[in-house]
């Protein structure tokens, strides 16, 4: 039986979310996959914040980072992260849910853009990121079993 897309993003994921243990560490979760979407959120804590009292940004860029990834690879494809920058709009105080939605641009050859806002609870945009990934060999389950 062949799988859908939407069968293959949550295979996928759930793949990559057992080894994930960066962003279980960093406190995510893993709220939602598509096939080139994806969307985690994590809450601020006291460990989070830096000396000016606010979410420290690269906790804010690994939140949007691991949103990337986990959209990237939803094909079924062992896809990296080749090039990434963030914008920081606003901070992320202590208590804020943080929602990382990441959105697929383009995908062309092994290559692909994807663009990920990151927002408080109340909508406010904190950050907006744009990572471009790289496939590489291999895939996250075999499609047979």
């Amino acid at each position: 039986m062949q799988l859908s897309p939407q069968e293959i993003a949550e295979r996928s994921a759930q793949a990559m979310w057992a080894r994930d243990d960066a962003s279980k560490w960093l406190g995510c979760s893993l709220d939602a996959v598509a096939p080139g979407s994806a969307t985690l959120s994590m809450t601020v804590e006291t460990h989070h914040t830096n000396g000016h009292d606010i979410c420290h940004g690269g906790y804010i860029f690994t939140l949007a980072d691991s949103a990337f990834a986990f959209a990237c690879n939803s094909y079924n494809q062992i896809v990296v992260a080749q090039h990434n920058s963030i914008t920081f709009i606003a901070p992320g105080a202590l208590g804020d849910r943080l929602t990382a939605v990441a959105r697929e641009v383009a995908r062309f050859g092994r290559s692909g853009i994807y663009d990920v806002r990151v927002e408080n609870q109340d909508g406010k945009v904190i950050a907006e990121f744009r990572g471009s990934s790289r496939v590489v060999s291999g895939k996250h389950f075999e499609e047979d079993a």
